[in-house]
């Protein structure tokens, strides 16, 4: 029966590890392991995460294509549906980026924009950062306002 005072790890789990660089008559002196030459047998030798023996690596083959636009503005799209929903679930007159960063449907550093999908029933004023045509007049075609930010 084991108890704590006898612990021992099971049979043949524990190896002693291989000591290098201990002198000739220790079987692993000389090289070390390493072989003869060459940036592997140098201490402080890291390879390349992406290096494939010499080989193209595999970033290098493929073909570079598009490019990535630095002034482009990512928007969080709210349809004139969702927004009604939004609206009657929570008895809202008003939504803006605030309302929406409660009820935790977008983060502090997101910009949203309105699109004119679905149909309003109530008076709703809207603030945004963007909307579309079709958006803006149906928000004030049902009597509510759409206020743009900055």
């Amino acid at each position: 029966m084991s108890s704590l005072n006898n612990l021992k790890p099971a049979k043949g789990s524990v190896k002693n590890r291989k000591r290098v660089g201990r002198g000739q008559g220790s079987t692993r002196g000389g090289t070390s392991t390493r072989g003869h030459k060459g940036a592997q047998s140098r201490s402080g030798y890291s390879r390349k995460r992406t290096f494939e023996g010499g080989q193209t690596p595999i970033q290098m083959r493929l073909p570079k294509r598009g490019f990535k636009n630095i002034n482009r503005v990512d928007y969080v799209p709210f349809n004139l549906s969702s927004l009604q929903k939004i609206a009657d679930k929570h008895q809202l007159s008003s939504i803006d980026f605030d309302t929406l960063r409660e009820l935790r449907m977008i983060k502090r550093t997101d910009k949203i924009k309105v699109l004119g999908k679905g149909k309003l029933n109530t008076i709703l004023n809207v603030t945004a950062h963007a909307f579309s045509e079709s958006a803006k007049q149906a928000i004030e075609a049902q009597g509510g306002t759409a206020t743009v930010i900055g």
